[in-house]
């Protein structure tokens, strides 16, 4: 037990190469979310708190976020060293491997902080979960991107827009939206 019984774990959210591809995912929001993150990674790092990547392992074979694929690996901001590394091929981290829920009460941690991408998928249903089972949660949303998207309805929301909305969620849902110079000041 590394004594993080007060801790915040930072758990980073699928930070991944092929993301980078427009092509694929189209306009992003946030083009600030790389340098948060590593102030954040920096902050915690010298606390000597938990810092947790995740990493979407896409069984799509034409993905660019499958295994064995360089889009599949971790950008450079977040590829250092981590004290937990899960992997999934679902949105929430916590139905990932290993076991995060697990880890995070064996290590006594009772809060975590989410920052990663996609605001409005895999780090909104993390942080949702993470709620659900108990943890305070701090959502960075300066330190999230997204992608525009089109509705079913062939109207196009923006990733800002996505992003305000997964904010009001999840301010509705007992978790504190924040920004990283709260954080790190």
């Amino acid at each position: 037990m590394a004594g993080w019984a007060e801790a915040t774990a930072l758990l980073v959210i699928d930070m991944q190469r092929g993301y980078d591809s427009e092509e694929q995912y189209g306009l992003r929001n946030n083009p600030g979310c790389e340098m948060n993150i590593g102030m954040l990674l920096e902050a915690w790092r010298s606390q000597g708190w938990p810092v947790v990547t995740v990493q979407y392992d896409d069984p799509d074979e034409y993905s660019l976020l499958r295994p064995g694929t360089s889009g599949n690996a971790l950008k450079p901001v977040a590829a250092g060293e981590a004290d937990l590394s899960v992997r999934k091929s679902v949105q929430s981290a916590f139905f990932g491997r290993p076991d995060l829920h697990a880890w995070l009460q064996e290590n006594g941690i009772k809060s975590v902080a989410v920052c990663g991408v996609r605001t409005n998928t895999s780090c909104e249903v993390t942080a949702r979960m993470a709620a659900d089972l108990g943890y305070e949660v701090l959502f960075v949303m300066d330190a999230t991107y997204t992608f525009d998207l089109k509705g079913p309805d062939g109207v196009v929301l923006r990733g800002r827009e996505l992003a305000k909305t997964t904010g009001m969620n999840l301010e509705f849902a007992g978790c504190r939206v924040m920004y990283t110079s709260e954080l790190v000041g």
